[in-house]
């Protein structure tokens, strides 16, 4: 009936229960290939290779049958398929490719010949070294497509994880801010004074004081702007989630540089006119620090822009000198397996 979920249920339950016959020796497989439900297929197809090779009563397997109901992209999604045996015999000594051109379009016949399909009298000579070739490459362009998934997976659960965590770090940063505020060392004035009023910061006027109010206000506003569109925005281009996370670090880099700026403009009125060398120390270590550690990203950064500039320049060279397989071009396409390693890290 097509209920892709349930399949999926059924599945993770008893994963044997695809291997289950009818009384025409069908198995599910055999059911869905006559449908226009991809991932159904899918979903059986990768439970066990061997589903694959399940034979019903005539000995038809899974491609027999979705050739001889014309399936052309059901055709496709087995043969994607691993383990797939494509010149596999039924009773009737039909391969898929004889059943494909008595009873399909030219389309069809054309798709399963691409795979290097053989009729019945083809499978008994000895395949050709071209053939061979062919067979092979298809095989690697497959496993390489699936490394690529692979690699696409892990670099959008890195981005994902990116996002999350900057989130909650500017969670922390704007409470913290928000409380510095209203924990002002000195006091607030508490009795009426002539040019006070109440409840003001005895250090309202210090000019310390007031590169911490601006320090500890963007310290504040950065990371709620950050909160606000990351619970805002739903992102689901890999790109575009990308740069979301590209721009959410940029700006809890800055977060961090104001509430460092806070921190040493707050100590200098903590410690008094008597302890400014205290404060001063205190100022060339922290300043040391962050921007030892923001210079040495930013310099990773440039270094790897650098880096994938310099290897496009040499994979564009090679491109136009010399022409290369279809197996190798595939390996070589910075989208599939290169560039995607590359970006894994959310910097």
């Amino acid at each position: 009936m097509g209920h892709v979920e349930v399949v999926k249920a059924l599945l993770r339950k008893d994963p044997s229960a695809g291997f289950r016959t009818d009384k025409k020796g069908q198995t599910a497989l055999h059911m869905a290939v006559k449908g226009l439900n991809e991932e159904i297929v899918r979903e059986l197809g990768k439970t066990d290779p061997s589903i694959l090779s399940i034979e019903e009563n005539k000995g038809n397997t899974a491609l027999h049958i979705a050739t001889k109901k014309g399936r052309s992209q059901i055709v496709r999604c087995l043969l994607s398929l691993e383990g797939i045996n494509i010149n596999s015999s039924n009773k009737a000594g039909e391969t898929p490719l004889n059943v494909t051109e008595s009873f399909s379009s030219h389309e069809l016949v054309s798709i399963v010949k691409e795979a290097d399909a053989l009729s019945s009298k083809e499978k008994g000579k000895p395949p050709s070294g071209a053939r061979q070739l062919k067979q092979m490459t298809r095989q690697t362009g497959i496993k390489v497509r699936k490394i690529a998934k692979r690699a696409k997976n892990l670099h959008i659960s890195g981005l994902n994880n990116a996002i999350n965590s900057a989130t909650v770090v500017a969670v922390l940063i704007a409470t913290v801010t928000f409380a510095a505020i209203f924990t002002v060392p000195g006091q607030y004035v508490q009795t009426d004074n002539k040019g006070k009023s109440l409840g003001e910061a005895n250090v309202s006027g210090a000019a310390t004081f007031i590169i911490f109010f601006f320090s500890d206000s963007s310290a504040l506003f950065i990371p709620l702007a950050v909160v606000v569109v990351q619970k805002s925005v739903v992102v689901i281009e890999e790109d575009v989630k990308q740069q979301l996370a590209f721009v959410m670090n940029k700006l809890m880099w800055l977060a961090c540089v104001f509430i460092s700026v806070a921190f040493l403009s707050l100590l200098y009125i903590v410690v008094g006119p008597q302890g400014q060398g205290l404060a001063i120390c205190s100022t060339v270590i922290g300043g040391t620090i962050m921007l030892t550690t923001i210079g040495s990203m930013c310099y990773c950064v440039i270094m790897h822009r650098l880096e994938e500039r310099r290897l496009r320049n040499v994979r564009r060279g090679g491109e136009s000198h010399q022409s290369r397989s279809h197996s190798m071009s595939i390996a070589s396409k910075p989208d599939i397996l290169g560039d995607s390693n590359k970006r894994i890290y959310a910097v």
